[in-house]
């Protein structure tokens, strides 16, 4: 089937500010499927901002190990499963999550990067990774949604992760900083992400 060009629009369209491509395998992935615009769009706006978490823990938070493309490719395909559910792209549902970890199991990802797709709402699981975390952070803040919960989760691994010393307020205070940060690009991203359509007509 042919592309959109509604969809190639959402994948490849200039942005102000600039917004990152999502990763080659992935885009792949949402042409063949002939994904929902707007879902492209949408995963190309949480996987900008996992990238700006990612760099920011990754130049002041050295000592926190985590596997940035990891993360990254879990920004990019958590909602993947909303090209299958696409009523969830415009009303509340969770069938998008295991629906999404089985869909990429099926066009060859491995578990291990998979999991995004079903974890990305169930940051209080246990056993929860910072991966997880991150990508459940970049699925709210790029609308500007401040989650208390999660975030002390994050506060934490970051208290854990500092020299002695370090007290929970000033780890609060890092984190806040980039997140207030962030948030305010919050409008322009839900502008870019209204303008790509849900349903796209086809000719006849």
């Amino acid at each position: 089937m042919p592309e959109s060009a509604p969809l190639a629009r959402a994948l490849d369209a200039p942005a102000d500010p600039p917004l990152r491509l999502l990763p080659e395998a992935v885009a792949a992935l949402l042409r063949e499927l002939a994904a929902p615009p707007r879902l492209a769009a949408h995963l190309r706006l949480v996987h900008d901002v996992a990238y700006e978490l990612t760099d920011w823990f990754a130049r002041f938070r050295p000592e926190l190990t985590f596997d940035r493309e990891a993360v990254l490719f879990g920004a990019a395909t958590h909602d993947i499963g909303k090209a299958v559910h696409t009523a969830e792209l415009e009303g509340p549902g969770s069938a998008h999550e295991p629906a999404g970890r089985e869909l990429l199991l099926a066009h060859g990802f491995t578990p291990e990067r998979a999991r995004f797709a079903a974890t990305h709402g169930a940051w209080l699981a246990p056993a929860v990774s910072l991966e997880e975390l991150l990508v459940s952070t970049a699925d709210k803040v790029w609308k500007g949604k401040r989650v208390t919960g999660l975030e002390d989760l994050l506060i934490d691994r970051l208290v854990r992760a500092s020299p002695p010393g370090t007290e929970r307020w000033e780890a609060y205070l890092d984190l806040d900083s980039l997140l207030a940060r962030i948030a305010d690009g919050a409008d322009g991203r839900l502008a870019f992400q209204a303008a790509h359509p849900i349903h796209v007509r086809r000719p006849a």
